[in-house]
C-alpha cells in the first residue's frame, strides 16, 4: 500500500510537470556592450557590403599545374593517378578521368595527405594530393 500512494504521488508529479508548456515568446538577449559606430584605434577599415576581400597572396583563379601521367588506378568515383613533374614523382587523387601514361594532365594545388592508406586498394603511398579539378590537356 505504501507503494503504490509512493508511485502514485511521483507519476503524478511527472504528469503536471508535463503539462507546462514553455513561454511563447523567444528569449532574446540584450547586448552586453552598445557599439558605437566606431573601430578601435588601429583596426582596419570595413568595406562595404557589396566589395568583396581577397587574402593577399591567393588568385581570382585556382592554381593550375601539369604533369606526365605514368600510371593510373581507377577504383569507383576516383582515379589515383601517378604523375611525373619537374623529374619528381607523386600521387594524385582525382575524380574519376580517363588519363592514360603518357597524356599531360592539368590540376589544382589540392591538399597533401602523407601516409596516405587506401583502404579501397589495400595500400599506403607516402604522399597523396587530393585535387579538385584534373583535366586532360589537349595537345596543339
Amino acid at each position: 500500500m505504501r507503494h503504490t500512494v509512493l508511485f502514485t504521488s511521483v507519476l503524478v508529479l511527472i504528469l503536471t510537470a508535463c503539462d507546462k508548456k514553455p513561454s511563447q515568446e523567444p528569449f532574446i538577449p540584450t547586448p552586453a556592450i552598445e557599439s558605437s559606430g566606431t573601430l578601435p584605434p588601429g583596426h582596419p577599415p570595413v568595406e562595404s557590403a557589396g566589395q568583396t576581400t581577397t587574402l593577399s597572396g591567393l588568385t581570382e583563379s585556382p592554381q593550375t599545374q601539369t604533369a606526365t601521367v605514368l600510371t593510373t588506378i581507377q577504383i569507383p568515383q576516383f582515379t589515383y593517378i601517378e604523375v611525373k613533374q619537374n623529374d619528381q614523382k607523386r600521387w594524385l587523387a582525382a575524380s574519376t578521368i580517363d588519363a592514360q601514361k603518357g597524356d599531360t594532365i592539368e590540376f589544382d594545388a589540392g591538399s597533401t595527405i602523407s601516409d596516405f592508406n587506401s583502404k579501397a586498394l589495400d595500400r599506403s603511398f607516402p604522399n597523396m594530393t587530393f585535387v579538385n579539378n584534373a583535366t586532360i590537356k589537349k595537345a596543339k
